[in-house]
């Protein structure tokens, strides 16, 4: 089948869809990557949409670059989206420069087939007590990315400023996700920056629950031993959650199917 627009989306797991469980559908989620091209194709009937989704929970710039950008270019994209390199900043060692710099290689092969391209800055993370650490870190890598998206003639989606990510309730349960909520917020932020005027309807969120200082310690506990202990040891042992994981839509498919 020829599709008259194809969107094709690159990265790690924020594209993936984790935190957006959907057990019907690959990798058992959905992701805000999805709901957008869901609505460009709802929004715009008169084109033939195809749709890509690579990204993979847990890679690296390295592993993106040398695992998506070429699958991508073939696939002569009329829109791409990238979200990478956090995975590399949660390392203990990085090269923030040589790794934007390589990012800056990838970027210009997408840009050369004439694809709009978006490009994400990372969250501002000074409000989570165990993830504000790499705060510099990010900052530092966002200032190199809005050089190069200018260099490529890239839209930015400046994540770092959307402030409404300090409501926990857009956050999934391991706290390092996006919920439900948030991956149809971060849709809209997208569908925004695309200039379009249509919205996925985002239901009320519930209502913060009042925590004793005694369950709000046994809830960091329990959180620590069921999400953050294996983090660190997958990071110790130099695995990753998605090393055995696929990608989701590999082949260009209708976002409505």
């Amino acid at each position: 089948m020829e599709f008259s627009q194809r969107y094709v989306a690159l990265g790690d797991s924020f594209t993936e869809g984790l935190g957006d469980t959907d057990p019907k559908l690959p990798n058992q989620v959905r992701g805000w990557a999805d709901r957008a091209a869901e609505q460009l194709a709802l929004a715009h009937p008169e084109a033939s949409w195809g749709y890509v989704n690579l990204a993979i929970r847990g890679k690296k710039m390295n592993q993106i670059l040398a695992e998506q950008i070429d699958v991508a270019v073939a696939l002569k994209p009329t829109l791409v989206t990238i979200y990478s390199g956090i995975n590399d900043i949660l390392r203990p060692k990085v090269d923030i420069d040589a790794m934007v710099a390589k990012y800056s290689d990838g970027l210009a092969k997408l840009a050369a087939t004439g694809a709009r391209l978006l490009i994400f800055t990372g969250y501002d993370a000074s409000s989570s007590k165990v993830f504000a650490s790499i705060r510099g870190r990010t900052a530092v890598y966002n200032e190199l990315v809005r050089e190069v998206a200018e260099t490529h003639g890239a839209e930015l989606v400046d994540y770092w400023r959307f402030r409404e990510y300090n409501d926990w309730r857009l956050w999934g349960i391991d706290r390092m996700h996006m919920s439900t909520p948030g991956h149809i917020n971060m849709a809209n932020r997208v569908l925004e920056q695309l200039g379009e005027t249509v919205r996925i309807p985002m239901s009320e969120l519930p209502p913060i629950p009042v925590r004793t200082t005694t369950e709000t310690l046994k809830d960091n506990a329990a959180w620590t031993k069921e999400y953050v202990g294996p983090w660190v040891s997958r990071r110790l042992r130099g695995v990753s959650s998605g090393d055995n994981l696929s990608a989701r839509w590999p082949v260009l498919r209708s976002p409505l199917a």
